[in-house]
Parts: C-alpha cells; structure tokens; sequence
C-alpha cells in the first residue's frame, strides 16, 4: 500500500475513534466511582445503645468485627446491623454515633447516662485505632478518610441530655458532641416534640437560647424528632446550616417525624441539610398506613377483650394474616431522595440510616452494607457522579465547615448565661 494511503487509512481511523463516544458508565459503575470519590458520612447509628442494651456498656471483650450473632435486647432481635466489615461493604467513611439515651428518664439521670455513652464510645474507638478514629472536626474527618479510617463522630439525641443548662451543654462539646437533636420523642420544658403533645408552640425563649448558644460554640442543631413549629422556630433563630440527622420527606410520607415543604423550602436560605433515613415506617407511606391501622385493630380486641390477652393474641395473629405487611424498598428511599432534590435542592440532601435504632432497613439495605446499592438505584434514576459525591458526604462537609466558620467568627461573643437552677 502506497505510504499516502496508508497514512488516510491511519488518519481516518483516529478520526472514527474520536468521533465515537466513550460507552457510559453503567449506574453500578457511577455509584462505585462515587463512593470511591466521596464515601458516605452517615448521620445517625445507634451502636452506642446496642452495646449498653446488649453489654450493659462492658465491652472489653465486645467483637467489632463480627456482631451478627449479639445477644437480643427487649425490642431489638439476635444480631446488630453494623460492624466494621459491614462498614466497609457499605462504603461508609464517616459515622455519626447517637449517644442517646430514654427520652422517659429523669433528665439529671440523662445527662449521667449520656456521659457513660459518651463514654462506651470514645472505648470503642479506642479499641480499634486500625479502623476507627474519633473525629471532633472537619479537619479531623479529612484526616480519617485519607488515612482509611472510618471518621467517628457523636451526637446527641435529646435535648433531655443537657437537663436544661447550657453550662452542661458547653460541656457535652468539650468532651466532643458535635450535634444535639433539640427533642426526641418527648415534648421538653422549652421545645416542642413531633410525637409528643405541643406545650409551646415551638421554642421557648430559653429554646432559641439554646440554638443560638449551640451555633456560638460550633454544635450542629439537628432538627429530627422535633415539631414542625419547632423546625420554623430554630430556622428563624439559625445563622448557620442546621441538619436533620435521620429524617424522611413528608410529603413522600406523612409521618409527624418527617420534614414538611415549607421547611425544606427554607433550607435552600439556611444552607442546611436533611439526612434521608432508612427507617421502612418513616419511608413507605403504605407501610405508616399498614402500622396505624395494625394499632387500631390491637386497640379494638384489647378493648373487645379485657382481661384476655389470648384472645387478642390470635385475634392479631389472624389480622396479620389477613393484612401482610407491605415491603419497603431502596426504591422508597430512593422517593425521599428525589423529593428533598425537587423541593430543597441537591446541595442540601444527606443519608442517616438509623441503623441498630430499628428493627431492619428497607429490603435490600437492611444493614449498613446496603448504601451502595441506594446510590446504584440513583444513578438508575439519572444522578451524575457528581450529585452522588454530594449525597455521600461532601453535603455534610460543607455543612460541618461552616458551622465551624460561624463559631470562629463569634468565638468572642460572651456565652450566653442563665441562673443556675435551684
């Protein structure tokens, strides 16, 4: 073959090649990439009062490697949802760790008990150096992820936890609580409940106290569990971004704990963030029908019944039966995604599984290994790479970086003072 020809052969070959685009990546491939990129920070896990429930905190001989066989408590069945393989399986870099304790106990003996958290924690970590490292800041959660670490971060849920005084909750930041959910399921003597009877109509002036101090001093408001007059109460105080740590869309699912529009609308101004939970009640509004009619039945065979609780045994046995309970899916959390992107926007989504603080995830993440197969179903649904990195994790940095911005800037500022209680 002549060279001239050769090199219009040569020649129009490369052109054919450039000219053909690269094969997409497949939403499995997008959803790896993305995890590889940005690994999920999740908002709230409940391994801190799996090893109170099921260890009573001793923990020295505790396994992290392996908790699939742990002993049941009185409302959680054999095996926990997390351990440190599954993390790893689940591309989760960054954890939140909720500290919580009984929204019913005295709130003197919550803050003791929400110290000995605090505490079980802080060993936990300890114990495994190789894996987990505790993180108090942006910085440190960088730190974490570069080394191959899983960024180990707390908050607390309730504001029982701080028995009214911000001297205590001053304290609770300095021993390295980065969040404070302003209630939980009960309604306190300055905010508000989503499951609980309204007393204030939101905060009290001793409630928005307690944001502005949280915002002074660099700790999230995390707004799950709260009433919606609360969220509007805190967002108008907030100068900073607020999150919801594990929350759903109300209007995916009308639960009480899920966040309404008109809030969500809000977030765009605060720069706030809703960590979409994985809870099946709080997703799927079929399956928030299903339980409230279950509660129903069980209310009228208890009250058909008296004295007999056989009797309302096989009453609900043969109601379940009848009325199987509807599956949820990764699909549904996949909706909650959709709608907090639709109302609020893509820079103000997070996750926050509530893992081993329910019974099990949504069919297909119903442990921490799941999360991979959530952002494969977002990538099936048109999310680029770069919306998954945000979701991920990078939502949550920016929130965490600018609260901490908003604290330096009013590191100054007097701490705000009560009288001490007497």
């Amino acid at each position: 073959m002549p060279r001239f020809r050769a090199a219009l052969l040569v020649t129009a070959l490369c052109a054919t090649a450039l000219a053909t685009p690269l094969a997409a990546k497949s939403p499995e491939e997008t959803a790896a990439a993305a995890l590889a990129a940005a690994p999920v920070w999740d908002g709230h896990n409940d391994v801190p009062e799996q090893l109170r429930g099921r260890y009573g905190n001793v923990i020295n001989q505790f396994d992290f490697t392996d908790t699939s066989k742990a002993p049941p408590t009185d409302w959680s069945g054999v095996g926990m949802h997390t351990d440190l393989p599954r993390l790893r399986k689940g591309k989760v870099g960054a954890q939140f760790w909720s500290v919580y304790v009984d929204a019913d106990l005295p709130q003197a003996e919550a803050v003791v008990l929400t110290l000995e958290q605090i505490d079980v924690l802080k060993r936990l970590v300890a114990r495994y150096p190789n894996d987990m490292m505790l993180a108090t800041s942006s910085a440190d959660v960088e730190t974490a992820l570069k080394q191959g670490k899983i960024a180990s971060l707390m908050g607390m849920e309730g504001g029982s936890s701080i028995d009214g005084s911000l001297g205590v909750l001053r304290q609770m930041y300095d021993l390295g609580a980065r969040y404070l959910t302003l209630t939980h399921s009960k309604t306190l003597e300055w905010a508000d409940s989503a499951t609980d009877e309204p007393k204030h109509g939101g905060l009290t002036d001793f409630g928005k106290d307690v944001v502005r101090e949280m915002q002074r001093i660099g700790m999230l408001v995390d707004l799950s569990h709260v009433s919606e007059d609360t969220m509007f109460d805190a967002l108008d105080v907030a100068q900073a971004p607020v999150i919801f740590s594990h929350s759903g869309a109300r209007g995916v699912n009308g639960h009480a704990r899920n966040v309404p529009d008109g809030v969500l609308s809000r977030l765009k101004a605060n720069g706030g963030i809703v960590m979409v939970v994985g809870l099946p009640g709080y997703l799927g509004e079929k399956r928030r029908q299903w339980g409230a009619d279950r509660a129903g039945e069980e209310a009228r065979l208890k009250s058909l019944w008296l004295g007999q609780p056989a009797q309302v045994k096989e009453g609900m046995d043969a109601w379940m039966k009848a009325h199987p309970e509807p599956k949820v899916t990764v699909g549904d959390m996949a909706d909650h995604i959709d709608h907090v992107r639709d109302v609020a926007g893509i820079d103000h989504i997070g996750l926050g599984g509530d893992y081993d603080g329910m019974d099990s995830g949504p069919v297909g993440m119903e442990d921490v290994t799941g999360y991979p197969a959530l952002f494969t179903e977002l990538a099936r649904r048109g999310y680029s790479q770069a919306d998954l990195e945000k979701i991920a994790s990078r939502n949550m940095m920016r929130v965490l970086k600018a609260a901490e911005a908003y604290a330096a800037a009013h590191r100054a500022d007097p701490p705000i003072e009560y009288p001490e209680k007497g």
